[in-house]
């Protein structure tokens, strides 16, 4: 397994990380989880994400049981805080200065860990003043709490400006973690030029667009049983739907002979398309089984020449989302009662 620097900076992150989003504490048994995350340590993978909202807190504490015993200072852990938790209350969500101050504490908690390598903002919170969330970010770090801090989903305009923050506060700002695979590319053209100035990296999800570049999917057949797509109760099902289009599952059908000609599943294919972006220091997968995990990380290493790159964007051509308007966070009402 190789790894990279985050952005500019010192830390080192696998290439390929684990993350646990829509499977632990929600898709998975616990004994299954934990299978999964130990197939991810046995490949060589040590930076590990994870979010306080995932299965409303459950996903983290599943990943901190699964990693008790492990040598911390050889594990990247990264979790993330915005989204609602617990039950919901007026200030249980968002950036504010006490949200996160809370949920900082609960997340090490339930990690069984002193502190977090990647603390992320999940979403931009239009509802609470950037100043005052970067100043709790940094009085995190200074805690000793998280050593860096990082984004997800933010515009060029609102990582600028929170960049700018952080120098002031002297506080190691490196990263974003973007959605980002062969067919949704929104990043290209305004986020990750301005992180590359920046000297921010990216930590992107999914990689295989929900499972669907792995081509597990046939146009006008049901999803496979046990699939993303098939997952109603975890949210899955919903997050998909757009992906599964005819139009989309045939184009990416295509893509097939490409894999084959160089020895790859698909799964591959893709990861390794997505690892080509040397602004990209780690791409996360998720898994079910730990079988997905050993075909996944093989394609660390793996390297695309412009041919090839050519020639999956022909395959895909219309089927590609570039619009850098739809990186976006939603709006966050601000309670008036």
């Amino acid at each position: 397994m190789k790894s990279r620097h985050l952005g500019n900076s010192g830390l080192r992150v696998t290439e390929i990380a684990y993350g646990n989003w829509l499977t632990h504490g929600s898709q998975l048994e616990a004994e299954q989880a934990l299978a999964c995350v130990r197939a991810a340590l046995d490949a060589g993978i040590t930076t590990f994400d994870t979010a306080d909202v995932y299965a409303n807190t459950a996903a983290e504490s599943v990943l901190g049981q699964a990693l008790a015993g492990e040598r911390r200072e050889s594990l990247e852990i990264f979790t993330k805080v915005y989204w609602p938790t617990g039950p919901g209350g007026k200030n249980d969500h968002g950036l504010s200065r006490k949200h996160i101050m809370e949920s900082i504490d609960g997340s090490l908690s339930r990690l069984r860990t002193d502190y977090v390598d990647l603390y992320q903002a999940h979403r931009y919170d239009d509802a609470t003043p950037l100043e005052e969330t970067m100043l709790a970010f940094a009085d995190v770090v200074r805690a000793g709490k998280a050593l860096y801090i990082g984004v997800s989903e933010w515009t060029a305009e609102q990582i600028r400006a929170g960049h700018a923050l952080a120098r002031e506060l002297k506080v190691p700002f490196i990263s974003n973690q973007p959605q980002y695979n062969m067919l949704w590319r929104v990043i290209e053209e305004q986020v990750e030029p301005t992180c590359r100035e920046l000297g921010m990296g990216q930590v992107v999800w999914s990689p295989l667009a929900q499972g669907v570049l792995t081509g597990k999917y046939s146009a006008g057949q049901p999803a496979p049983a046990g699939s993303r797509a098939t997952d109603t109760a975890g949210g899955g099902a919903e997050m998909m739907a757009h992906l599964l289009k005819d139009t989309v599952v045939t184009a990416v059908a295509g893509l097939q002979p490409i894999a084959a000609d160089l020895g790859l599943s698909m799964a591959q294919l893709a990861i390794a398309w997505v690892l080509g972006n040397d602004n990209v220091a780690s791409a996360i997968i998720g898994a079910s089984r730990p079988e997905q995990i050993a075909d996944n990380v093989k394609a660390s290493g793996v390297v695309l020449d412009d041919e090839v790159r050519g020639r999956i964007d022909d395959v895909l051509a219309e089927r590609i989302q570039r619009d850098p308007a739809l990186t976006r966070s939603p709006q966050r009402l601000i309670d008036l009662g």
